[in-house]
């Protein structure tokens, strides 16, 4: 059955919320679900905003029968065409044969290659600035190429002032009845799954953001309508900060995120020594076992910490095979501006800081401070001068007591 949601007068909310799928994108782990986001307004003439992933499909189109209410539907606007917002468009074109669809070329070519369909005789294909009467409302279309895909446009609607937002301002988790995020605690319990949406799905395009978020800023915005997680009606600052930290690639806290390798403890062990020290010294930190947590909770901690103390043991004269994924799934995301330091283990031959060291070297604005704490098979009693200097060292460099 539907489930609609008015948002104004003349704009509805029509997508739905999937708790089934284990992985987005099928990488990401999603443990509290994820929205599939679809807006139909009604005018004069009546436009569907993108269509949905085939996980929510026969919600989604009995959500949008129920908005239109037995009326045509004039137009289909794709904003991007990442199958989870339109493998249901070839389906939408056979219900709704009429519609025309209104994207840009990149979409358009993009449509061809997913469906298989030939659409241009019934395509609106709008570049920068190009605008849509639809009675009322005038929708004026920018784009937004690499936030995340290169074929990505926003709609702004200039009379009601509504930013649809495309994949920006998103986040996992699903909306479970509520549909704007001044309904919940946003901070408490949906920042993190943000910044984890960013870092995996948007982190490496922080220019493009930095883009779109000055295009943004020259709006009047009294909503944004993003294609996953909760709507803005207000508090625009809470997400657009954010996004501007992130995409600036600086730090939202001056503390330090420790990744740990390690094969039997030992390198966990001395991972948890160095974090009580700097949790003495009230230096924040967040301590992960690269082994039982999945990366995206700690590439998005790494966009959270302004330090990295990064934890290995050598594994066949190199790194650990977890924390090398770990740090090319940072480099592939262009992490930058962040101090490494590093803590090794190596029974014969430590070889995992110089590692590390090589697959995040090229990453602008990183730092690698020194000194660097080895460890041979275990911390050993003589070496707690050692590690109280390497704490200090770390304390000085991310601002803790003095």
């Amino acid at each position: 059955m539907y489930c609609v949601k008015q948002i104004t007068p003349d704009l509805y909310y029509v997508g739905a919320s999937d708790h089934r799928q284990p992985l987005f994108e099928a990488a990401h782990p999603i443990p509290d679900g994820v929205s599939y986001n679809n807006y139909v307004l009604v005018d004069e003439k009546t436009v569907l905003m993108d269509t949905a992933d085939r996980a929510v499909s026969e919600v989604f189109f009995e959500n949008v029968a129920r908005a239109l209410d037995g009326r045509a539907l004039d137009y289909i606007v794709v904003q991007h065409m990442e199958p989870d917002h339109s493998a249901s468009l070839a389906r939408a074109l056979r219900l709704y044969p009429d519609a025309q669809v209104v994207c840009t070329a990149k979409a358009l070519t993009m449509i061809g290659q997913f469906t298989g369909l030939d659409i241009a005789g019934r395509a609106r294909v709008v570049k920068e600035g190009d605008t849509l009467e639809t009675g009322r409302h005038t929708l004026k279309f920018m784009l937004a190429p690499m936030v995340h895909w290169p074929e990505v446009m926003v709609t702004y609607d200039m009379t009601d002032h509504t930013l649809f937002s495309a994949d920006a301002f998103g986040h996992f988790g699903a909306l479970d009845g509520a549909l704007f995020a001044d309904e919940v605690d946003f901070i408490r319990d949906y920042l993190d799954e943000a910044r984890r949406y960013y870092a995996n799905i948007v982190g490496k395009y922080g220019a493009p953001v930095q883009g779109l978020l000055k295009k943004a800023a020259a709006l009047q915005i009294d909503r944004i309508c993003p294609l996953h997680g909760f709507l803005w009606r207000r508090d625009f600052d809470k997400i657009i900060e954010k996004y501007d930290l992130w995409s600036r690639y600086q730090p939202e806290v001056q503390g330090v995120l420790i990744a740990c390798a390690s094969v039997y403890g030992n390198t966990m062990n001395a991972a948890s020594i160095v974090a009580a020290g700097l949790r003495d010294q009230g230096v924040p930190c967040a301590l992960y076992d690269v082994s039982a947590t999945d990366p995206s909770y700690i590439l998005a901690e790494a966009f959270k910490y302004s330090h990295l103390l990064l934890a290995s043991p050598t594994y066949n004269n190199g790194v650990f095979v977890k924390m090398e994924n770990l740090l090319h799934d940072v480099a592939a995301h262009t992490l930058a501006n962040r101090t490494v330091f590093m803590i090794q283990n190596g029974s014969w031959a430590p070889t995992a800081a110089a590692g590390m060291k090589a697959i995040l070297e090229g990453l602008k604005g990183f730092t690698f401070a020194e000194p660097v704490l080895t460890l041979k098979s275990a911390l050993s009693a003589g070496q707690a001068a050692e590690v109280d200097a390497f704490v200090n060292a770390i304390v000085e460099s991310a601002g803790g007591k003095a």
